[in-house]
């Protein structure tokens, strides 16, 4: 088969390699139809993650038909289209057998070479993937659309895991994909005032077609009062931070009222110095979220209903032949660029 493959750093050859096989009762080959390019992706391309390591097959965010199945396959049959979750999670760890699957002991990433293990992923023409991360596909639904049904679960995780209460203010800091994304599902579950940061002027124009209700920029010196007169002067009550860097995570502390919740998805930085006097003065909850756990359902019905328009995010569709081209584009951020789905 053809696939996308990282030979060394910032190097990637569109080259023949062996098709994936079937190697367990409970497996499904996957015909790709659609894989979405993910920040993590473009972060690995130059090493700097030590999640990437060459060679490898990267890419995670995928839908596809369903080209054969394993004798113990009994919810899926060839020709079904289908979406999978990104990670491979082992069904049987306590955390598993407790609900959290995304903090299995045993879990894998597709698409990720690390010193742990090496699985490749989706940028091919086909994958194997176990049924038990499988989700069909509502009929009205696209691939290049069901592409982004794992970053938009990504950021569902992450409501989710956000104390917000009815008609509270919440606040995005950093309004790339997932931070649109969440964006698109708190004005779909009831919150109040949405308020979108970045300080890209393009991001933040997209958060606003995204639902957000107010933008400010990071970087303005006035930031502080701006959110005050946005929130009766107290802050806002729950902040999703989707940057992951010291500085975004400095700023989701300092507009969050007291006693207020942060939320942290990013994590482009492995370490961050912390403001900790105004955690503890202010006794703001910080809660870190990982990964999905049971969300792609209710993840794939709000795109059916159009409560999560993945199109409005998608930048360009291409072949994966034009990965290369597509992944220096996304490094060195041109164009504009919120995301680019790849076509095997």
């Amino acid at each position: 088969m053809k696939a996308l493959l990282m030979k060394e750093y910032k190097k990637l050859e569109y080259a023949d390699v062996p098709d994936p096989k079937i190697s367990g009762a409970k497996d499904i080959l996957v015909k790709v139809k659609a894989v979405s390019v993910c920040g993590s992706d473009v972060h690995g391309f130059d090493g700097s993650t030590g999640r990437r390591k060459p060679p490898v097959i990267m890419g995670h965010e995928a839908a596809g038909v369903v080209e054969n199945a394993g004798s113990g396959v009994t919810l899926f049959k060839k020709g079904d289209r289908i979406t999978f979750d990104s990670t491979i999670w082992c069904g049987e760890c306590f955390f598993c057998r407790n609900g959290d699957v995304n903090l299995c002991d045993n879990r894998r990433v597709l698409g990720v070479s690390c010193d742990e293990y090496v699985q490749d992923g989706c940028f091919a023409e086909y994958v194997v993937v176990p049924e038990r991360i499988c989700f069909k596909l509502p009929d009205d639904l696209s691939f290049e659309d069901a592409s982004l049904t794992e970053p938009a679960a990504v950021a569902a995780h992450a409501v989710r895991q956000t104390p917000v209460a009815l008609n509270e203010t919440v606040a995005v800091v950093g309004a790339g994909l997932i931070g649109l994304l969440a964006i698109q599902i708190l004005r779909a579950s009831g919150c109040g005032l949405v308020i979108a940061l970045d300080t890209d002027a393009a991001h933040r124009k997209a958060a606003l077609l995204a639902g957000a209700c107010a933008e400010a920029d990071p970087a303005d010196a006035d930031l502080l009062k701006k959110i005050a007169a946005l929130t009766n002067g107290r802050g806002v009550d729950r902040t999703l931070e989707a940057v992951g860097a010291a500085a975004s995570i400095k700023t989701a502390v300092a507009i969050t009222r007291k006693g207020g919740s942060v939320t942290l998805i990013g994590n482009i930085s492995p370490t961050i110095e912390l403001p900790l006097q105004q955690v503890v003065t202010r006794q703001l909850r910080l809660q870190g979220t990982c990964a999905i756990a049971g969300e792609y359902p209710l993840v794939l019905d709000m795109m059916a209903r159009k409560k999560i328009n993945a199109r409005s995010i998608i930048s360009r569709v291409a072949p994966l032949s034009e990965g290369q081209i597509w992944f220096d584009k996304l490094y060195n951020r041109q164009d504009n660029l919120l995301k680019v789905v790849l076509a095997p």
